[in-house]
């Protein structure tokens, strides 16, 4: 199929600081979020992703965290990742490996990110986590 009867989506990314996240607009439409501590001096934990759910399985994911991780680093920001997709997207890529702060580099696996996740959400409402998309 030729890309000239495709119609152009806009993408944009906004840093909400009253929010402590990074939103994601496709086409003027907030599709996703990216909830983040900024610390000092410069490094971004990265904390949960989430994806409307009519957006999910399009990519809205992957297209945002890898426009975060770029802003980050026109910031000249590191990041700690905390969120299982952000760490599983780092694990998969070598482009943005020079992001990760080397003294807080967050999980080394999703499984890791995923079973922190699961601990912290139980000692904060004494019940385990909803399954759901990151």
């Amino acid at each position: 199929m030729s890309s000239e009867g495709q119609a152009q989506v806009t993408e944009e990314l906004i840093d909400s600081l009253a929010h402590g996240r990074f939103e994601f607009f496709r086409d003027g439409e907030l599709v996703g979020w990216l909830y983040y501590t900024h610390l000092k001096p410069n490094r971004y934990a990265l904390r949960h992703t989430e994806v409307e759910s009519s957006h999910q399985h399009q990519g809205v994911a992957g297209a945002m965290v890898r426009r975060v991780l770029d802003e980050i680093r026109a910031r000249e920001g590191t990041v700690t990742a905390i969120c299982p997709f952000v760490v599983d997207y780092l694990r998969r890529t070598t482009a943005y490996a020079d992001l990760v702060d080397a003294r807080h580099p967050g999980y080394s696996d999703r499984a890791a990110a995923e079973s922190a996740l699961r601990k912290a959400v139980a000692e904060t409402t004494g019940r385990a986590p909803e399954a759901r998309e990151s």
